[in-house]
């Protein structure tokens, strides 16, 4: 699992250092979809995918940031002979928004080894603030931790909606 074996104070530096990705992926979202960013990091510690929400943009009521993102790293890994591509047990997603239960099972289904997630949901989050599917989980167990530049994240929620406000 990456950063794994790091020290607490290496994996809070690394942590920063992608999420700051995705919320720079977060903010390419278009066509009125919530900006929320998604990054897959490899058991090399580079990236291997990114997803942004696309559920507007494409009329997909599954085309959250976390699912484009496991798909595309699924099929990275896939074309380069990476096992069956779809286990991404050595992965970490890192994302602006804690998963909901749609993404989270997603992750746990993909073997993902970890999450780090942003901003707190508190109405839909299932990675410990309604529901805490990673970790429960009795098929695999992912690691999870919150509150990455929370912040930064919650910032970036605020101001889409404050616009649609206004």
């Amino acid at each position: 699992m990456i950063g794994a074996g790091l020290p607490a104070t290496q994996r809070s530096v690394d942590d920063k250092k992608w999420m700051r990705r995705a919320l720079r992926v977060a903010g390419s979202a278009t066509g009125g979809d919530i900006p929320v960013g998604a990054v897959i990091v490899g058991p090399d510690g580079g990236e291997i995918a990114c997803g942004v929400n696309r559920r507007e943009a494409e009329a997909d009521p599954t085309a959250h940031a976390e699912i484009v993102a496991i798909r595309e790293a699924s099929r990275v890994l896939a074309q380069h002979g990476a096992g069956d591509g779809w286990r991404l047990e050595d992965c970490t997603l890192v994302v602006t928004l804690e998963p909901c239960a749609m993404c989270a099972g997603a992750a746990v289904a993909a073997r993902m080894g970890r999450i780090v997630y942003g901003a707190v949901e508190p109405k839909t989050g299932a990675c410990g603030s309604v529901w805490d599917i990673p970790r429960e989980s009795p098929l695999h167990r992912t690691a999870v931790t919150g509150g990455v530049l929370r912040e930064e994240c919650e910032d970036l929620i605020r101001e889409f909606f404050r616009g649609l406000r206004s």
